[in-house]
């Protein structure tokens, strides 16, 4: 779902930009603001069209789902900006925290369109739990967003920031030696296996033990910048589930509609004005 976007709302979008950039910075809280992008996202099912990012996660039902859990210290510091843009969605405002997540700490641009329109109840979906082994159980999660192998990759590789929280998730640890750095070392340490100091879960090792799934970890490893193309087009498809960005029309259509709209309203003025001098 689509709302209207003005030359208004997209101003706002930049200076929510610069906020969050900053906040991301100050705090360094990019790992929890690109985990609440995700699964704001995560929720989307493809044969319903249900879900997706649509700020629903902010809701205390949802917030409180065990795969969320510790998800409110991000809607928390998401309140902080959009209390100085309370026109944006939160929908657009979570999704753009993730875009600029990632941007901070030195990964690729990603494209952001906004124009999302918030939900108003939370969303039923499953995401992926680390629990889980197997390459079936991601493809049954991301299939039903619409995603591919390559996207289930790619994402995975977002792991390169932050840290799993033993008050989350039962879990401990960083993935990646740098957790505050967005770059291609998670697939490097996947095909090392398991290093002393560093995550590994279910969701992890299969991407190694499946097949299709590993010649993606291999080329990310070996390639950051394919892995930076791939990942951006990926994160854009998720942060998209659902939404249709609002078509732009280009500057130099407008400037020419609103050209002939200027001169249709001089000969509409013309011809009243002779008109009136007729009449006199």
């Amino acid at each position: 779902m689509s709302m209207q976007v003005d030359a208004e709302y997209t101003k706002e979008i930049e200076k929510a930009r610069r906020d969050l950039r900053a906040l991301v910075s100050s705090r360094n809280c990019a790992p929890i603001m690109l985990r609440l992008a995700w699964h704001d996202a995560g929720t989307y099912d493809a044969k319903n069209k249900t879900g997706g990012p649509n700020g629903s996660i902010r809701f205390e039902e949802e917030l409180k789902r065990p795969p969320n859990k510790g998800l409110e210290k991000a809607v928390q510091f998401c309140e902080e900006v959009k209390a100085k843009h309370p026109r944006i969605t939160y929908a657009d405002l979570y999704q753009l925290a993730g875009v600029v997540a990632v941007e901070v700490t030195g990964g690729p641009a990603i494209e952001f369109n906004p124009g999302r329109k918030d939900a108003d109840s939370p969303d039923e979906g499953e995401l992926p739990d680390p629990n889980q082994a197997g390459a079936s159980h991601l493809r049954t999660v991301f299939s039903r967003m619409g995603l591919s192998d390559k996207d289930i990759v790619a994402l995975s590789g977002g792991h390169t920031l932050g840290r799993a929280h033993k008050e989350r998730s039962s879990f401990e640890g960083p993935w990646t030696k740098d957790p505050l750095k967005f770059d291609n070392s998670y697939f490097v340490e996947l095909l090392k296996g398991e290093t002393p100091g560093l995550l590994q879960l279910k969701t992890d090792k299969v991407l190694v033990e499946d097949p299709k799934f590993r010649c993606y970890v291999e080329l990310y490893a070996k390639d950051e910048d394919t892995f930076f193309g791939d990942y951006a087009v990926s994160h854009k498809r998720l942060s998209e589930l659902g939404f249709v960005p609002p078509r732009k029309v280009p500057a130099a259509v407008a400037q020419r509609a609103f050209g002939v709209a200027v001169a249709a309203a001089a000969v509409i003025f013309t011809i009243c004005y002779e008109l009136s001098r007729r009449g006199k």
